[in-house]
């Protein structure tokens, strides 16, 4: 499986922007394809998941309601629609595929497939 990540780029505060991953390969339903963040000198942290059956989606409570994570199957892509972005949403995005179980979707360790990540950066 290959991840490729893109969309990234610098926004002012309140703007949007949509990343995609383009992933090779057949999808299968329980697979999950996720966003992480890392921001500089912080630990990677979850964003948003969604399985490729679309029966669990799942959101970060700092990203719930300004976020959409979306899929289109027969692409096999993932978008992230990131609405009234914020300083605080300043990171690298990354893309993984696995098949956590849903206790795991927000762990890095469910996935073992990960993009080579794309930088979003806001200003002020």
């Amino acid at each position: 499986v290959q991840l490729q990540a893109s969309g990234g780029g610098l926004v002012q505060a309140g703007d949007s922007l949509r990343l995609s991953c383009a992933a090779s390969g057949r999808t299968f339903g329980n697979t999950a394809v996720a966003w992480f963040r890392q921001a500089s000198g912080k630990e990677r942290e979850f964003v948003a998941a969604v399985r490729w059956s679309g029966a669990t989606i799942i959101y970060a409570d700092s990203v719930k309601g300004r976020f959409t994570i979306s899929r289109d199957v027969a692409e096999i892509t993932v978008y992230l629609q990131m609405n009234s972005l914020q300083l605080k949403d300043t990171a690298v995005y990354y893309c993984a595929e696995g098949r956590p179980i849903l206790s795991e979707i927000r762990r890095v360790r469910g996935y073992g497939y990960w993009g080579q990540g794309t930088q979003v950066t806001v200003s002020s």
